[in-house]
């Protein structure tokens, strides 16, 4: 039978050892092995309108990561990207456009954004989330990413490559 001497002990072990562990984890991010902000735990996307072209409709996708998390590069177009409306998959294919090899910095504080571009005839379905794969210069970032908000898709939509700033 435990006495209370002995669950003080033992609530007194796994409180230090909870301390320690949370140190630890607080010395690693500051000390240059933080996490990469391009995994998709690790950052936040939202989407809105942007100015319309002749033809076509722009949503703008931009990708933010919160302070403790590595700078990363990101290049081209994201891959696999797929739409939703409440929760319902959509089915449309998005292509791409543009530089697929330049290559831009992410970070805290260095937000990066892509570019839907919709056809603006005929049929737009409403959307309002967007998965994704991301790139880097060496290949794919492991992990789907998602971005919120209300937009519009069609046939004939394709993704901008990853560009700097908000």
């Amino acid at each position: 039978m435990l006495t209370s001497r002995t669950y003080a002990a033992l609530i007194a072990a796994a409180t230090s050892a909870a301390i320690a562990c949370a140190g630890t984890a607080q010395a690693a991010a500051a000390g240059g092995s933080a996490p990469s902000a391009c995994r998709p735990a690790n950052h936040l996307a939202k989407i809105r309108p942007d100015q319309a072209s002749s033809g076509h409709l722009h949503f703008r996708v931009t990708l933010t990561a919160p302070k403790g998390y590595a700078s990363c590069r990101l290049a081209g177009s994201p891959i696999d990207v797929g739409f939703t409306h409440l929760g319902a998959p959509l089915g449309v294919k998005a292509g791409r456009y543009g530089d697929q090899t330049t290559s831009v910095t992410f970070g805290p504080g260095r937000p990066v954004h892509f570019d839907i571009q919709v056809p603006n005839q005929g049929h737009l379905i409403p959307a309002d989330e967007a998965s994704f794969t991301l790139r880097a210069p060496g290949g794919e970032i492991p992990g789907t990413s998602v971005a919120q908000g209300a937009f519009r898709i069609a046939a004939g939509t394709v993704i901008g490559p990853v560009r700097s700033g908000a």
